[in-house]
């Protein structure tokens, strides 16, 4: 009789903290200390304050261990922690990953017509920066977002890629997707 696979099990532990390195430091360190694994992990910057998410693997023990300790470490280094539990990400091997790109002067409804949009071709959000900024000659205000989409297995690229730039000539966006492309170092 054989045992059943062993599930992999996770904690999403984001913290929001005034310090990145004392956070990513303290945090990293701990998931050491408690037999505990960061398998995912970014770290991005607010105003004054700084976003740390980290997804960490190991038995259910040393989760266990490693949650029970976060709300004092969260209280002795001055940052705010939430924790959930979480199970691996499914195993999609006929999606195919894309990168949007788009740039244009801000208008508050530009994130959520960008989700919309990929919402009503059934388009999963993997990632998504979006940052503001004021343009050096007009002194207008900016917009760049990037979000890394997967298509599902049997979509039409270049339907959708027309799909797409319609989309942003509509709003007035400057717009480009394309596949995702791994980062490899120089």
């Amino acid at each position: 009789m054989s045992t059943p696979p062993v599930r992999e099990q996770f904690l999403v532990i984001s913290a929001l903290g005034t310090k990145p390195m004392v956070l990513t430091n303290v945090l990293s360190r701990t998931c050491i200390e408690n037999r505990c694994a960061v398998t995912n992990t970014r770290l991005t910057r607010h105003g004054e304050l700084s976003a740390l998410v980290l997804q960490v693997s190991g038995n259910w023990d040393a989760l266990a261990r490693l949650e029970a300790n976060l709300p004092a470490l969260a209280k002795r280094h001055a940052f705010h922690v939430n924790v959930v539990r979480s199970s691996a990400a499914d195993i999609r091997p006929q999606a195919l990953p894309y990168v949007a790109y788009v740039s244009a002067a801000y208008r508050p409804d530009i994130l959520s017509e960008l989700c919309q949009f990929f919402i009503d071709h059934n388009i999963e959000l993997e990632n998504l920066t979006c940052d503001t900024y004021q343009a050096p000659q007009t002194g207008g205000t900016m917009l760049n977002a990037t979000l890394t989409v997967t298509l599902p297995p049997g979509t039409q690229i270049s339907w959708l890629r027309d799909q797409f730039l319609d989309f942003a000539d509509a709003l007035n966006l400057d717009a480009l997707i394309e596949p995702w492309r791994p980062q490899t170092p120089a």
